[in-house]
């Protein structure tokens, strides 16, 4: 029994290693993705270190909801499929001990897991999505640059909402403006224009978007009725130290702002469309069921790395990568069927969790009597293909 748990222990310790640098490769990935921005940020807005360092931080939790599920997957069958090819499971199975016995570590290591991306899920991600809110609209507030972002309806601004196809950071031109301004009471102005240009008075905190040739539509709240302009040049002020001087106005949330008590508070209140009901469904299952896709998952990757034993190692390796495409192509479109109310929110969330662990579950009684699912021999060809038709593509 000591050494049964001596085995266990090492095993799990095993998984710890491969998760700690799959998570950190992977989140790094994820990130480049947010270079672009940053570096827009940097360039044009004049973004300091401490606010790009903030928004960075405030993406994580979002980016580790998926990363820790896919690294999960990837510790335990690297770990598997190394031990299956150094003959230690040979070697565990001539001591007596089945697989059925080396699982409760690859459990213990799923739960923890599981536990870990439920906080990210459930507390970090409401928290971090709201903070990057906020902060957008404070650095929207401190250069109307940031409020000025390309084919975007900005709303940052109190009361003002901009569209813009096209900005030019340096003559400052703007191209096809849609501007939504609410701050006159009981009056909304929308005007638009097919070109314009962006006027600082000054030094200070006071700009003019100046619009050239457009058009006003402005809207009475109280009697419905509308007027129209047309204008060969108009100017709409803003000044944002007034705007800062109000404060912090209220944020409204989105469901993936709230917290889990204020979301399952808001769905028992109920909704007037039957798809805000959906979405916000879905969100809730949403941040339970990626959680458990790391059990799932790594119940799957287990007899997938036991298969490498009596299969070539590509193969164990192709079908990890296959059933890790496939959880994220059904939660796709889970997600996109259950937003349009195909199904209910409770199945497509979490109908990937089912097929995932009901193929493990499949696999390792199949490996457990050693009678493994071999694949189509093409299947196992892909790999090597690619990469023998990447090193033609790269030899000069």
């Amino acid at each position: 029994m000591k050494n049964f748990k001596r085995i266990h222990i090492y095993l799990f310790f095993e998984f710890v290693p491969p998760f700690a640098i799959s998570t950190f490769f992977l989140t790094s990935v994820f990130l480049m993705t947010r270079v672009p921005d940053i570096t827009n940020m940097v360039v044009n807005y004049n973004a300091g270190i401490t606010d790009i360092l903030l928004l960075i931080s405030y993406t994580l939790p979002r980016f580790m909801e998926f990363t820790i599920p896919m690294s999960a997957m990837i510790s335990v069958l690297l770990t598997i499929m190394r031990m299956s090819e150094e003959n230690e499971l040979i070697a565990l199975k001539g001591a007596g001990m089945s697989l059925y016995r080396l699982l409760p570590p690859v459990l213990i290591f799923s739960v923890i897991a599981l536990l870990i991306t439920m906080w990210v899920t459930v507390y970090g991600i409401p928290k971090s999505n709201l903070a990057l809110k906020v902060k957008t609209i404070e650095f929207a507030r401190s250069t109307i640059d940031a409020a000025l972002q390309e084919r975007q309806f900005n709303s940052q601004l109190d009361g003002v909402m901009i569209y813009v196809s096209h900005v030019d950071m340096g003559t400052r031109e703007l191209t096809d403006v849609f501007i939504e301004d609410r701050r006159t009471a009981d009056m909304v102005a929308i005007s638009t224009a097919p070109r314009g240009r962006l006027v600082r008075q000054g030094d200070q905190d006071v700009y003019t978007i100046r619009l050239y040739d457009g058009m006003i539509n402005q809207v009475n709240v109280q009697d419905h009725s509308v007027s129209n302009i047309n204008f060969g040049h108009y100017d709409i002020n803003i000044d944002l130290t007034a705007m800062q001087k109000k404060g912090p106005a209220a944020v409204k949330k989105d469901f993936d702002e709230m917290s889990l008590h204020e979301l399952v508070q808001r769905i028992r209140n109920g909704f007037k469309s039957h798809e805000m009901d959906n979405e916000a469904r879905l969100a809730l299952h949403e941040k339970f069921s990626i959680p458990f896709a790391c059990l799932a998952l790594g119940l799957l990757a287990f007899p997938l790395g036991v298969q490498s034993i009596s299969l070539r190692k590509s193969s164990g390796f192709s079908m990890g990568i296959g059933f890790f495409l496939l959880y994220y192509l059904l939660l796709a479109i889970g997600w996109s069927g259950g937003e349009a109310g195909h199904y209910p929110p409770v199945i497509a969330m979490w109908l990937p969790n089912v097929v995932m662990g009901a193929a493990g579950i499949f696999l390792l009684i199949r490996n457990a009597k050693e009678r493994p699912v071999r694949l189509p021999l093409w299947i196992q060809n892909f790999p090597a293909a690619v990469m023998v038709r990447f090193r033609k593509r790269t030899k000069p």
